[in-house]
């Protein structure tokens, strides 16, 4: 279960940081207030996953999910630049992070 809560975690963060961007500075009120519900929902499902996972690795998954999941969005659906150097780049964040989990990064 925590583990599901270290994704949905990941998952808000990317929507965070979607929100971010589109409040453009936080001028735009419903992206702004997108951004801080999805912000405190984020942190406070991986703080209730800390509970029961080591920080390290439970916090690599949350930080991974959220970087791949905002660039692989940046580059499908909000015209970022895609190239093969960064989708070999969000593929090595990947493999860090299953490397982080095969390692024994589970509960403690």
């Amino acid at each position: 279960m925590a583990w599901i809560l270290v994704i949905v975690a990941g998952l808000f963060e990317v929507a965070m940081a979607l929100c971010l961007k589109a409040s453009k500075g936080f001028t735009q009120p419903l992206e702004s207030a997108g951004f801080l519900v999805f912000a405190v929902a984020s942190f406070g499902l991986l703080t209730v996953a800390l509970k029961h996972l080591e920080v390290g690795t439970a916090y690599a998954v949350w930080v991974g999910i959220g970087a791949v999941g905002t660039a692989a969005l940046g580059m499908l659906v909000m015209g970022d630049e895609v190239s093969a150097a960064r989708i070999v780049a969000l593929a090595f964040i990947v493999l860090g992070v299953v490397g982080l989990n095969l390692a024994g990064g589970g509960s403690h």
